[in-house]
């Protein structure tokens, strides 16, 4: 019999899923820890397992398939190689918009003459031998290229005589805006290909650590990754449009809660180490950002699953807040490293700092937190902060590291840099206290929170007389949080509150009185109508009491901690491709093909010969992106207006769906 195997690399772990051929049981799953380093470590630590706990060997797996969270990481915190943009028939304001600039962060932009208009004709020549001479002195100081002309989507003949050129000279990857998106605004195309330019390297060694590993164990299977919409695509086209893989976890935990509960209509909350995303079913399929994906403040023209996401998980920093005189908590958004896992490689290093804080009944400003170096690229670093770079050799103490005051924002842009990690209380240590986990260190999590219990608020008061009394509140914040991010993303989909603001719907007097049920002179009830899939490791230690609060029903699968893996193996190939027919003048149609524009005395005639060579191409991506008995759904929006009592075509937009699963290795 043959085998699925599923595969989703996250923050902090990369799970793995083994499926029965039929997609209709999970055979055995696994977890390790991501290996930043080398990814493929924890990719193979976490296969290894999945197969040891199946009892099937590698010659069984038929297909793979990988999900990652690893893209919308590496955007979020601005990392990526150097690109060049190739700006055809541009202005110099159209750089200032939809944050292309912010995107280009310092690197090169060619400027060319050259573009379409919007009826897909040149707009002015397009002087290639310019072109060459420039690019030819960037190749050694790019790791690729993305380029973006005026109207490509109408006519993309320029983007692609620039594409081969640049291929032809410097061997570099390059990556043109109409590839990625079929719709108008030239600066947001542009912007989508460079971010997807500067993930072009991350992403091709994730998925050279994958295959690696995966040679290695004797899996001869084609290898598949999810894209922002839930879709598969294959490893080779995924190389060239790693953008689509923005998202990628989250749309694969969504298949994956479709799969493993049957729910049709229902919001999918998983909770991660850092974040906690939030999405819709309806009708069983998760609702599609019109607007395009949203990820580290830039919006993109990449479709994918409309998503609520909140720095939010069991990593979350636990924030004690000292203004007023009770104080309180809050969570997150910053991800640290649980004080319990650090215990785990480093114990002597954090007990010893533990038991000597512990030793005075005074609590340093830094008592309790670590400072963990990362590792990667420390250029353009200034003096105080190589300094304070140097210092970490290895994970120790944050007062350690310090020198002086001023070097507290030195630590604090190496964080956000990626360079240095801080490691602190989390919920993750809670549960540690409370027992609700033992994954990790407990007695480390236990000193840790006994540390931080013994702060002083405005009163002069500690914070909690204990470990398991604070420990207990940082979970029940969590729940407080939770119950506010689920209802932020319900009021954003109810229709009858269109207009107003989901945060202040959520946070609002009357939905926590009737949350609560209240009964005086006014009686107020509220709930959430529909269920709550909970996925994620920890949501089972949390999730309960978020649906007690929001008198929903909580649905908690098995497999729930590795859905994500599940959803990149369940999934279908899926590929889109749009064409426009417009009409310059009465009486003539004109198809926008991509080989070039082609006129038609009859509309009909036109739609049809577009029809055709969008379901051709749409094939041809499914086959390309791994699909086999390939089916394909066309729709067609018509505009027209009346003029004078008559219909008069203005434009048609064509679209052809093509679908299938993946063509697995052997049945």
């Amino acid at each position: 019999m043959a085998y699925f195997l599923g595969v989703d690399t996250g923050g902090t772990y990369t799970d793995a899923v083994i499926v029965d051929e039929a997609a209709t049981r999970v055979i055995g799953s696994a977890k390790s820890l991501t290996t930043r380093g080398d990814l493929a470590l924890g990719v193979g630590r976490a296969v290894d397992a999945a197969l040891a706990q199946a009892g099937v060997s590698p010659s069984q797996v038929s297909l793979v398939s990988l999900s990652t969270t690893l893209a919308t990481n590496a955007l979020v915190e601005g990392q990526g190689g150097r690109v060049a943009l190739v700006f055809i028939g541009f202005s110099d304001a159209d750089l200032d918009r939809g944050g292309l600039v912010e995107a280009l962060k310092g690197d090169p932009v060619i400027r060319l003459a050259g573009g379409h208009t919007h009826a897909g004709t040149e707009a002015a020549p397009l002087d290639l031998a310019a072109l060459e001479a420039q690019v030819a002195g960037l190749a050694d100081q790019v790791m690729g290229f993305a380029v973006a002309a005026s109207f490509a989507t109408r006519n993309p003949a320029h983007e692609v005589a620039v594409r081969d050129v640049i291929r032809r000279v410097t061997g570099r990857p390059v990556t043109c805006s109409h590839e990625l998106s079929a719709n108008l605004n030239g600066p947001k195309r542009a912007l989508t290909a460079v971010l997807n330019a500067r993930l072009i390297g991350m992403i091709d060694r994730l998925v050279a650590a994958c295959e690696r590993h995966l040679a290695a164990v004797g899996i001869d299977a084609p290898l598949m990754v999810v894209r922002g919409d839930g879709a598969l695509i294959s490893a080779a086209m995924v190389r060239e449009r790693p953008i689509e893989t923005i998202l990628s976890g989250p749309a694969a935990s969504i298949v994956g809660a479709r799969w493993l509960t049957g729910e049709k209509d229902a919001l999918v909350s998983d909770i991660g180490g850092t974040t906690t995303d939030v999405a819709l079913l309806r009708d069983g399929l998760p609702e599609i950002d019109p607007q395009g994906a949203r990820v580290g403040g830039f919006r993109t023209m990449v479709e994918a699953v409309a998503m609520r996401t909140t720095g939010l998980g069991g990593d979350s920093e636990a924030h004690l807040v000292t203004e007023g005189l009770d104080g309180g908590l809050r969570l997150g958004p910053r991800r640290l490293v649980p004080v319990s896992l650090l215990a785990v490689e480093h114990g002597a290093m954090v007990h010893a700092a533990l038991d000597r804080w512990l030793s005075s009944e005074a609590v340093g400003e830094f008592d309790g937190r670590f400072a963990i170096p990362m590792g990667g690229n420390a250029g353009g670093l200034g003096p105080r902060d190589m300094a304070v770079l140097g210092r970490l050799a290895q994970p120790m103490p944050v007062q350690q590291v310090l020198t002086s005051r001023l070097e507290v924002a030195a630590l604090e842009r190496l964080v956000a840099r990626g360079l240095v990690m801080v490691s602190g209380v989390t919920p993750s240590d809670a549960s540690h206290v409370l027992g609700r986990l033992a994954a990790w260190d407990g007695a480390a999590a236990e000193k840790a929170v006994r540390l931080l219990a013994r702060r002083r608020n405005g009163r002069g008061e500690r914070f909690a007389p204990d470990a398991p009394t604070l420990a207990q509140a940082i979970v029940d914040q969590l729940t407080r949080q939770t119950v506010d991010c689920l209802l932020e993303a319900a009021f954003a989909e109810e229709r009858a509150f269109e207009g107003e603001s989901p945060e202040a719907l959520a946070r609002h007097p009357l939905m926590a009185a009737g949350l609560s049920q209240h009964r005086g002179i006014v009686e107020v009830s509220a709930r959430l109508g529909v269920p709550v899939i909970g996925l994620g490791a920890s949501a089972p230690s949390y999730y309960g009491a978020v649906g007690e609060r929001l008198g929903c029903r909580m649905v908690l699968p098995d497999h729930a901690g590795v859905a994500n893996a599940i959803g990149a193996v369940v999934g279908q190939v899926s590929q889109r491709v749009s064409g426009l027919v417009t009409s310059p003048a009465e009486g003539r149609f004109v198809a926008h093909l991509a080989d070039g524009l082609q006129a038609f005395a009859d509309r009909d005639a036109a739609l049809a010969a577009l029809e055709a060579a969008l379901v051709a191409e749409a094939t041809v991506r499914a086959q390309q992106a791994g699909a086999e008995e390939v089916q394909v759904r066309v729709t067609r929006d018509l505009r027209e207006a009346e003029v004078e009592g008559r219909a008069m075509f203005i434009e048609a937009t064509v679209t052809a769906t093509a679908s299938g699963r993946p063509r697995v290795a052997h049945s």
